[in-house]
């Protein structure tokens, strides 16, 4: 009997070893170019020169502000959610608040500008009751920021919140307890363990958002370390105080998750994802009832109506340009090209990294195992941008045509999509039952056999679904690209910034609505491929059924 492609134990984590080792060195190389580029002693014109101490300070203000007021939103729509297990709409709900994570974020500044803006719906109805409103400024950005932070913050607490035990939940319903008492008793203890991280993750979000600040900023007067930076690398070619500032963005960012998370950052973030029992909550009823749903109904129209903006306006736009044809369509499939072909291979490679660095997690012993979550984290703790910049000025003599700038984005980019698609995937790679895998070993299962007949039957969805995310990330991504793209050669999200910075309306909502539908293309065709073929049910060792978050 001939043995088993890839059955040697190195097999197990010489990939996983080889991913984490390409990962540090890449990260190490960009950090030591920055610091090379920018000496400690530079460090004090943070605070000699007031435009960049004017940037640090709002960048930590504005973040703060829109960490504060996420994780408020979140807390109150996830504690509603809990409240309310049961109805009408709840399911699309949560599918709404998961798409913030996917969603380009230029997309989405169309849709709210489609509603809070000057002409937008919403500032038209309520004429005269908001005098001042500006969507441009602070306001602009903290609004933006809450957008995409409070839903995700809201879903992972409410993960959180599903999987206290059902014998302690049905403890504190038969005492009937309420108010602070309840919430000591219940919440707070799980909400307690993923709040750091979840705090940290926002935090760096907002630290980081570079697509709003340029669209909403609306001046100097709202510019951050990321914008900063930009500009100093793309107009200013002061690659002395982009590295400055990038070093000052790590140290920050760094420090931050090293305070807060002071463990596997991603592996701390949200439980596992359970299904609660319908147990009844002693607070859910009487005026709390009213209240919660009125807060789920506000909540629910805060997040479609931008969405609903991009599609009623995108429409006129985008039917436009496929019948007036001529320039801006050819632009519109040239930028839809280029973007899927950074896309889709950032997306293989987060999900084929995200596989190896997980084996190595669960295979690599006492010494190896924690260079996965490290090296998994490395995108949350040393934004892409900082690294970014860093290789830029690493490679700088040697990128020469738009390809290598291609390349290196596409690279960028699954590792910033690396830290997601790692948590999809870690609870499905670890949720194979002890019975299947005695089985396996009886029946001497190893290498390429073990992954054809033992694990890919219980990983085909969640692989499908972990490249999605992976491939959405890259097609919705504005930063990186502004920073390596040519602006001759746009991509999707470049092309309608450039758009909207030009008021053209109706071809940039075109554009938006055309990108969201790239994104659920991608997410409609891979999930097809994810399920399994009609009337040949899939093929696996055990009946147990996994569930996913």
């Amino acid at each position: 009997m001939p043995q088993a492609p890839f059955r040697h134990p190195a097999w197990l984590i010489g990939p996983g070893l080889a991913a984490a080792g390409i990962l540090l060195v890449m990260t190490v190389a960009g950090l030591a170019a920055l610091f090379w580029q920018a000496p400690l002693p530079a460090l004090a014109e943070l605070w000699q020169q007031p435009y960049l101490r004017r940037v640090l300070t709002f960048t930590l203000w504005q973040a703060t502000l829109s960490t504060l007021l996420s994780l408020a939103v979140g807390l109150a729509v996830a504690m509603a959610l809990a409240r309310r297990a049961v109805f009408p709409g709840r399911g699309l709900l949560l599918r709404l608040m998961e798409l913030s994570l996917v969603l380009p974020t230029i997309v989405a500044v169309s849709g709210l500008i489609g509603v809070f803006g000057r002409q937008g719906w919403l500032t038209r109805l309520a004429d005269g009751w908001l005098p001042g409103w500006n969507l441009y400024g602070l306001g602009g950005i903290l609004l933006a920021h809450v957008f995409f932070n409070a839903p995700l913050a809201g879903r992972l607490l409410l993960q959180a919140l599903e999987s206290v035990p059902a014998p302690r939940r049905r403890i504190a319903s038969q005492l009937g307890l309420r108010g602070r008492w309840l919430w000591l008793a219940l919440d707070w203890p799980a909400i307690r363990r993923v709040l750091p991280g979840i705090t940290a993750l926002v935090f760096t979000l907002c630290f980081t958002s570079f697509a709003i600040i340029m669209t909403l900023g609306g001046g100097p007067a709202s510019t951050t370390l990321e914008v900063a930076i930009y500009q100093s690398l793309r107009f200013e070619f002061d690659f002395g105080r982009a590295a400055l500032l990038a070093v000052v963005q790590l140290a920050l960012c760094g420090l931050l998750w090293l305070l807060l998370v002071r463990r596997a950052p991603t592996r701390g973030l949200a439980p596992d994802r359970r299904l609660p029992e319908p147990i009844r909550r002693p607070d859910q009823g009487g005026l709390r009832a009213l209240r919660d749903r009125a807060l789920l109904l506000v909540f629910s129209l805060f997040l479609v109506m931008p969405l609903a903006a991009v599609l009623i306006r995108g429409l006129p736009g985008l039917t436009g340009l496929f019948l007036q044809g001529g320039t801006p369509l050819a632009t519109l499939w040239h930028a839809t090209l280029r973007s899927f072909a950074i896309a889709l291979p950032a997306g293989l490679m987060s999900v084929l990294a995200a596989l190896c660095l997980l084996a190595l997690g669960n295979r690599g012993g006492r010494y190896l195992a924690p260079l996965s979550p490290l090296t998994t984290a490395i995108p949350l703790m040393v934004p892409p941008i900082v690294l970014g910049t860093g290789l830029f000025l690493l490679l700088r003599p040697s990128l020469g045509d738009a390809a290598q700038g291609m390349a290196l984005v596409a690279l960028i980019n699954g590792l910033m999509a690396l830290p997601f698609v790692a948590q999809l995937l870690r609870g499905p790679l670890n949720s194979l039952d002890a019975a299947s895998l005695r089985q396996a070993d009886q029946l001497g299962l190893l290498g390429w056999y073990r992954w054809r007949w033992l694990y890919w039957p219980k990983l085909k969805q969640p692989l499908a679904l972990a490249l999605a995310y992976g491939i959405a990330l890259s097609l919705g991504d504005f930063g990186v690209i502004a920073l390596f793209g040519a602006p001759q050669e746009p991509t999707l999200p470049v092309l309608l910034f450039q758009q909207l910075g030009s008021y053209r309306t109706e071809q940039a909502s075109g554009t938006a609505l055309w990108l969201g539908l790239m994104l659920l293309l991608v997410f409609l065709s891979l999930g097809r491929l994810g399920q399994p073929k009609t009337g040949r049910p899939a093929t696996t060792l055990s009946t147990t059924r996994v569930h996913h978050a």
